[in-house]
This record gives C-alpha cells, structure tokens and sequence, in this order.
C-alpha cells in the first residue's frame, strides 16, 4: 500500500486529494480496495456509514424503496417523506420538518427560515447570523461564512453578509448578541471539523437562556455529531437543552445525499409557501430509507453501546496519552474523537493507512477518529494498535 495521493486524471474535478486506492466493497467496519487489500475503517464515510457496510436491513430497505416511487417533487405528498417527519416530530422538539438533499444546504436554509422568523419580530435590521470560533458549517456561501477555516473562506470573498464569528466565550456572546440585530446564533455541540471539540454542556445551557432571553433563535448543527454519534440520538440531549432549530444530515439516509431542518412551532409559522424549495428532497426513496435508518440509530441497544464504546475509547487514549510525549490532548465522546499531536495529522494519516486503518485529519494537528457506530470492541483496540504504530 502506498500513501501518496494521486491525480484521478481530467474526469473529476480536483477538489479533493484522493488517496490512491480504489474501493470496491465493504463488510462491517471494513473496506476493501480493488487489489483485494483491507482497511480498517475509523472514518465512516465521515460520519456517514453509521451502520457500517453491507448492513442487510438496510440493503432490504433500499430495494423495497426502489419497488415504489423513487421522485415525483414536492408539489405532490409521499407517505414516506410524511411518514419520515411525523417520526422527528415525535422523536424531538421539532413540530415541522423540512428536507433537503445535504449538511450545507440544510444550515443555508437553517439561516434564511431564522431571518424570515425574525424579520416577523424586529423587521429587517434583525438579521445577523453568529457562528463561533472553530465552527464548520459548509462550504456554500452564507455557511462558508460562518464557517471558521480562512483558507476555505479567502478564495471566494465576498461571502454572505450578516455573518460573524465570535469566539465561544460567553462574556463575548453576551456583547454581541444585540436583540435588535442578531437573527440567529448557530452552534456544533461537538465540534467535528475544528478538532473534535466537546462543547461543555453549562456554555450550551447559558447560551439557551440568553438565546431566548433576548429572542435570538439558537440553531443547533448536528449534522456530524447528531444520530447517536455521541451515544444519544441528538447530541445536544446531554445538556437538557431545547434549540430552535435543528440540522440534521451525513448518516440521515444510510449513504443516500439527504439533510433535513427539524424547526419549533414558533419559526416554522414564519415560513410561508414560495419562501423556500428542494427539487429533491425529502423524495419517497430517500426517505424511506432513512426511516429505516433513524430507526436503528435511535435503538437504545445500540445507544448504549456508543456510549460503552466511548468510555472504553476515552480510557484507552487516555493510556495512550500517557505513554506518549507527541500527544497533547484527547478530546470526545462515544464514537467522535480528536487526538491533537505534535506531527502533522496528514503524515499520521498517510502512515496509518500503510497499515490498512483509515483515519481522519481536523486540522493541520489533530486526528480524527469516527468509526461506524455497529463496530465490535476487538475492532476498536485492534484500530488504535495500528494507530499507535502510525504515530511512531
């Protein structure tokens, strides 16, 4: 195995480093390239394959939703769509669901349904949204500018307008959150792409009462830390705290591009027909699909399993940590974790995949680790004995 990255020619654009293999197949928590080599796979697709590869129910729901309507838009009504947001208005705080087809396009509509509801209540000047420092929210214009990453941000200024990024400090927030101006306040309780950083649950519940104190909707981005990653089905139930919205998106639909915006009562009747649109999503394949899929996710069988699995992780990067001086910090929980080291995360993962584990980078310095949420035990001890090996 080699751990360059190559050009995959003129075909597709370059937008990624690809690493050399091609994958052809894959079977539980491991994928397998053409030349028949195996990878342990800590990456989940990025946190998309959460029910691993070759899951039997879900390739059943896949072919019992191809025997029905895979598309007919939205001007028509689909039980499998309807059917799909009755379960998230029953499962959270949501009373309306809107679909759409991924992360970024669900915090773009994210931000214009919390301008049109504050428009409702402080007329135009109630428009800014706030972001914080570390956040990654997408790679469209209004989410890359609350995104916290400048050299994602700089090739395509100017950006949206009304976004800015505060630091996640409370006495800051407190200055800027300006009833008169601020829309929105958008927030990852776990941090994904800014290094795996867990938002402490007090800063979460502080952030809530001055949120609603001075009518600022709080939309929560749990599109890479929701869906039982952290062991809870939405990961901001640890800190018993209620948003205004929610985006939801990566493992949705079992690998199928889908994203959704779970909204309170109080925002969705702010949104009136004509103020938004998807030509996809939320269609009766997609949503079939991944009604079978948030259906296992929200199993607490396998809850509680994400949640056995992240304490057992933190003890044993804890260990790891202790023996090592290129270690500076592990930061997580259940099955997202971030391991900041003195190497380059590039070099470490390069090296680990030589050794047949797949990892993640987030950022220059931290490794990334979000492995299916169905892995078995063995599987994790024998990942961070490759990954031990890949940090020497």
């Amino acid at each position: 195995m080699t751990s360059a990255y190559v050009d995959t020619g003129d075909a597709i654009l370059a937008t990624y480093k690809r690493a050399p293999m091609r994958m052809v197949r894959g079977e539980g928590a491991e994928l397998f390239d053409d030349e028949g080599n195996a990878y342990l796979d800590f990456t989940s697709g990025i946190a998309v394959n959460a029910l691993g590869y070759g899951d039997e129910g879900l390739k059943e729901a896949m072919h019992a939703a191809a025997d029905g309507l895979v598309h007919v838009s939205n001007l028509y009504r689909t039980e499998p769509g309807e059917s799909l947001a009755r379960w998230f208005v029953e499962h959270s705080f949501a009373d309306r669901v809107f679909f759409c087809n991924s992360g970024a396009e669900a915090n773009e509509g994210a931000f214009k349904f919390a301008r049109r509801w504050a428009r409702t209540i402080g007329g135009a000047p109630k428009h800014e949204i706030i972001a914080l420092r570390g956040a990654f929210h997408g790679r469209l214009f209004a989410s890359l500018a609350a995104t916290d990453r400048p050299s994602y941000r700089l090739p395509y200024r100017p950006l949206a307008g009304g976004v800015s990024i505060a630091e996640r400090d409370l006495r800051e927030l407190d200055g800027m959150l300006d009833a008169e101006t601020v829309a929105a306040v958008i927030v990852e309780p776990v941090q994904g792409e800014g290094g795996v950083r867990v938002l402490d649950e007090g800063f979460l519940r502080e952030l809530r009462a001055l949120t609603r104190e001075r009518k600022v909707a709080l939309i929560l981005d749990e599109i890479q830390c929701g869906l039982a990653r952290t062991g809870w089905l939405f990961a901001h139930e640890r800190s018993g705290i209620t948003p205004d919205l929610m985006t939801l998106a990566k493992p949705l639909a079992g690998g199928l591009p889908m994203g959704a915006i779970l909204l309170s009562d109080e925002i969705a009747r702010a949104v009136q027909p004509g103020d938004h649109g998807t030509t996809f999503g939320g269609g009766p394949f997609v949503a079939a699909v991944a009604r079978y899929v948030v259906e296992r996710l929200s199993d607490e069988t396998l809850l509680a399993s994400v949640r056995a699995h992240g304490a057992w992780l933190e003890a044993a990067l804890g260990e790891l940590s202790s023996r090592r001086s290129d270690i500076r910090a592990i930061r997580g929980v259940g099955l997202m974790w971030g391991i900041d080291t003195v190497q380059p995360a590039a070099d470490i993962v390069g090296r680990a995949r030589e050794r047949g584990l797949l990892v993640l980078s987030a950022g220059d310095h931290t490794v990334r680790l979000l492995p299916p949420l169905t892995i078995r035990r063995d599987e994790l001890a024998d990942g961070l004995s490759r990954l031990e090996a890949s940090l020497a």
